[in-house]
């Protein structure tokens, strides 16, 4: 499969089924498999931060999640298939591992709280573990963790990785702690396969709902999300500034 690069970014040039099907390979070959799913504000901080930038490209498989970063394909005359949307490629390795019987572990988001009430409130983790058994019978998902641990205590979060024979870790930690985690410590796991998915985990919960589907087809997800939280503008602002620079560093380059 061919790779395209996007201002240092070197983007798998795939659909969804070419990546559903690059993923499952993944899964059977041998030592820690990565996948990143860098948007256009990730590609920008990769542009800011050079050593960040190797560690995504240091992926066995990089996707686009973001119609900024399409446009970006198009305005340097390199154009990507499609968006791969990381929570929609998480949805499909989960169908793939209820027929396969691969063992799913998830990893991020809020703890367990209490509410107000004196009721527990699941981590997210568990939340979406309950309604993604609850939607797909038959998934093994061996294990969850939430996102809030210390540095210091990675090794007790890889120890339950490992302990639970998970083959397959969904880790939604944010970018972009998520992506430095799993470049540190695949290979101290035993999974065949770590994907960075943001927050992937809120949505199976239940907590954060996805764009409706007009805004997927338009592209525009990054605007149902501003609607929702107004306070995502300061980081939405890098992506015109994100496609502006690509534009002039095409025409710069050009000349």
């Amino acid at each position: 499969m061919s790779k395209i690069n996007i201002r240092g970014v070197f983007f798998d040039n795939v659909n969804m089924s070419e990546a559903l099907e690059k993923s499952i390979l993944l899964t059977e070959s041998e030592g820690a498999s990565v996948i990143f799913t860098p948007n256009s504000e990730i590609v920008q901080l990769c542009i800011e931060q050079s050593d960040f930038c190797n560690v995504i490209n240091s992926a066995d498989m990089v996707i686009p999640d973001g119609a900024g970063v399409l446009l970006a394909s198009k305005i340097l005359k390199t154009p990507l298939k499609e968006k791969v949307a990381g929570v929609e490629l998480a949805q499909n390795i989960i169908e793939y591992c209820c027929k396969s019987g691969k063992k799913l572990f998830l990893l991020g988001s809020k703890p367990e709280t209490v509410d107000e009430n004196g009721k527990i409130v699941l981590s997210t983790a568990d939340a979406a573990a309950e309604k993604l058994k609850q939607k797909y019978p038959g998934l093994n998902i061996c294990g969850t963790s939430d996102g809030y641990f210390k540095d210091n205590e990675s090794d007790a979060v890889i120890e339950k990785i490992n302990s639970s024979g998970a083959d397959i870790v969904f880790v939604c930690l944010g970018c972009p702690r998520q992506e430095k985690w799993i470049y540190e410590f695949k290979d101290r796991t035993t999974a065949s396969l770590l994907i960075g998915l943001g927050g992937s985990l809120d949505v199976f919960a239940g907590r954060v709902k996805r764009a409706p589907d007009v805004f997927v087809k338009l592209n525009l997800e990054w605007f149902y999300r501003l609607l929702k939280q107004p306070q995502r503008l300061g980081r939405m602002m890098k992506i015109p500034k994100f496609l502006a620079q690509t534009f002039f560093n095409r025409k710069k380059e050009g000349e």
